[in-house]
């Protein structure tokens, strides 16, 4: 998203239960030992807040893409008083200007289904993570029609702006199946777990080789 207005309706939308449910993921499985963690794609900034909240000996590096994103991102960082444990960084993948082997974990929520190839995002997580470190992903799974996404979208979103329910609905059909995500894995000889969550998401979690 580069739109001002399409950032400011997503920053807008209550994701609270799926953000924190991922946080509480990532704090379950990430080695006692964890200081440095990237936030690939992080969005208007909910995910990495409450992630710095939960596991304050973090040192997180927020990444996105959208200017008009990190902007949002940042000035979160700054109201919650966290700027010294979230550094925000507005960079695309691939080619991160981040060293590499530097992450202890590499976390992402809702950013995969906007690659066009979704391998330059598992190989920039090579890239980056240290040997072990944990991996954990949290994305949409794309429905089986259109008509389902709509469902869903109608269900979930029905009273969001108009431009954030096209936006999901978009989100929905660009999605990946569990299926292709193990195609994807494989590729990047990733021995990852991929388990479906409710009736639109999917996390994909272990630990690099």
């Amino acid at each position: 998203m580069i739109d001002a207005a399409q950032c400011q309706a997503y920053a807008s939308a209550n994701f609270a239960a799926s953000n924190q449910m991922f946080v509480e993921t990532v704090c379950g499985h990430i080695p006692a030992s964890a200081v440095t963690v990237l936030d690939v794609g992080c969005g208007p900034g909910d995910v990495m807040v409450r992630l710095a909240g939960r596991c304050p000996s973090l040192r997180i590096t927020a990444v996105d893409g959208s200017p008009a994103m990190i902007q949002l991102a940042t000035e979160a960082v700054e109201h919650c008083g966290l700027s010294s444990a979230i550094e925000t960084l507005q960079g695309y993948v691939p080619g991160l200007p981040l060293p590499a082997g530097h992450f202890d974990a590499v976390v992402s929520k809702d950013f995969l289904h906007h690659l066009p190839d979704p391998m330059v995002f598992w190989h920039e997580v090579r890239r980056l993570i240290k040997p072990g470190g944990l991996i954990c992903v949290m994305d949409l799974r794309r429905p089986e029609s259109a008509t389902a996404a709509q469902a869903i979208v109608d269900a979930v979103a029905g009273q969001e702006a108009e431009i954030l329910r096209a936006d999901f609905f978009n989100s929905l059909i660009a999605a990946f199946t569990p299926a292709e995500i193990h195609e994807q894995l494989k590729s990047a000889e990733l021995d990852l777990d991929v388990t479906i969550l409710g009736d639109r998401h999917m996390l994909i979690q272990g630990y690099a080789p």
